[in-house]
């Protein structure tokens, strides 16, 4: 059944006798795959609402980030281990979803989602956490983030998981939030790669920007009003998406990590699943 409000996916590993469609309840259309596209034990409803993209001006108020340690993006490789089969039909909507969209003064490039596997496109499932809603959800092993909806869906995401990613587990708050974060290498990363010096606290961090390690935006952890150092940020490294990495805590790519902030509630609960 195609539905205007969105698309329907059973999480990975429920049942494929669901059938019931729920509808997208979203500020912003969601694009998705071609109608023929198969996204094995996901799919119940074979569209994705149209979302249009709101640019966001401003930098804010540039932040440091110390506990989150994340390497300076290499040159990205242009080929990647998953082959996908190609898209068959219309692609436009995934088109929209991970285009070039200008925030905050940059132009962020567009990601070449046929190069990353489909499981990790943003798009709304049945919610497999039975949270409640505006809980953000980790589950690192399966390399996913979800937003809980109301009505029994989840909005999820794809996501990179860092050496800090799998430090903490838990519930804690996210307690503030940052547009185009500035980025503070800690103390013992500048010591073992000095080339880093330039961007530690004494120097004032790296500026935002488009090689930033932390992306468009920063979401920060807090449990018992203290700083967990754990965080979520975006990442230009958009085939780190569903591996885990080197360094760093939480990526998404940027397209999906302006999303996800302009979709979660101020001081919205977060549980971390290791």
């Amino acid at each position: 059944m195609i539905n205007d409000r969105g698309p329907i996916f059973l999480a990975e590993g429920a049942s494929r006798n669901f059938s019931a469609a729920l509808p997208l309840k979203s500020d912003f259309a969601v694009p998705c795959v071609s109608y023929r596209t198969v996204l094995p034990q996901m799919i119940l409803t074979p569209s994705f609402s149209r979302r249009s993209f709101l640019s966001l001006l401003g930098a804010g108020a540039a932040s440091t980030l110390a506990g989150c340690a994340s390497s300076v993006p290499r040159p990205l490789a242009t080929t990647v281990a998953f082959r996908p089969e190609p898209i068959e039909g219309p692609s436009s909507e995934l088109d929209v979803m991970y285009g070039s969209m200008v925030d905050g003064g940059f132009v962020i490039p567009a990601i070449p989602y046929r190069q990353i596997n489909p499981r990790y496109y943003r798009q709304q499932v049945v919610d497999p956490t039975g949270e409640r809603p505006g809980t953000v959800v980790v589950d690192t092993a399966s390399r996913f983030l979800y937003l809980i909806e109301p009505g029994g869906t989840a909005m999820r995401y794809g996501v990179g998981i860092g050496r800090e990613g799998f430090a903490w587990q838990g519930e804690g708050v996210i307690q503030w939030r940052q547009r185009w974060p500035k980025w503070t290498p800690p103390d013992e990363m500048v010591a073992r790669q000095p080339e880093l010096t330039k961007y530690s606290a004494k120097n004032g961090g790296m500026p935002p920007g488009l090689l930033n390690p932390l992306g468009a935006r920063a979401l920060y952890i807090f449990k018992n009003g203290q700083d967990t150092l754990y965080r979520l940020h975006g990442s230009p490294e958009w085939n780190s998406i569903g591996k885990a990495v080197s360094s760093g805590c939480v990526r998404l790519m940027n397209q999906d990590i302006i999303d996800l902030y302009d979709r979660v509630p101020e001081k919205a609960r977060i549980v971390v699943w290791q």
